[in-house]
């Protein structure tokens, strides 16, 4: 059993996500992990898939998708990866304000500052307002106070507002 990481991107139409994961399962491919958007018409798709089935077949299995030229396709074999089980704390941050260059940057490096790791990152443009959300995880004992006083700072100075509030665990 191999894990393969697996990205379709190109100009959205309907059915992608449905012919993609049909052709991945005839492979007998688990989808084990993925994430799907649309970036400004552009649709971005990764999955990571576990089976049997080697590089070469997924791409050729895929290939139908990519023959009218507006979706590209990658496939590539990824280590099994060890995830160690941390005492972090979750959290979602919240940024809002009009666009401009520096405003990721400005904000995730205040996370990466205090060892904080981001675990899910969304951006949106909307007319002239810029938004984002991200998942972060904060290092046992960690300021959050302090944190949060770093990235309302930061985002201060690129004329946006930062908010931070502990995420909310789902019940399965």
């Amino acid at each position: 059993m191999t894990l393969h990481a697996i990205t379709v991107l190109g100009h959205d139409r309907p059915g992608i996500i449905a012919e993609t994961t049909r052709r991945l399962a005839e492979l007998g491919l688990n989808l084990e992990d993925s994430t799907m958007t649309l970036l400004r018409g552009h649709f971005a798709m990764t999955l990571i898939c576990a089976g049997t089935a080697s590089d070469a077949e997924i791409r050729d299995a895929l290939v139908p998708l990519t023959a009218d030229g507006t979706l590209t396709v990658t496939v590539r074999e990824v280590p099994e990866e060890h995830v160690d089980a941390t005492d972090a704390t979750p959290w979602v941050l919240t940024v809002h304000g009009g666009d401009r260059p520096g405003i990721v940057s400005s904000v995730v490096n205040e996370v990466a500052a205090v060892g904080g790791n981001i675990t899910d990152l969304t951006t949106r443009l909307a007319g002239e307002l810029y938004l984002l959300v991200a998942e972060i995880d904060l290092p046992s004992g960690v300021d959050v106070a302090g944190v949060e006083a770093a990235i309302r700072s930061a985002a201060a100075n690129v004329g946006v507002v930062a908010t931070m509030h502990p995420a909310e665990t789902d019940e399965l």
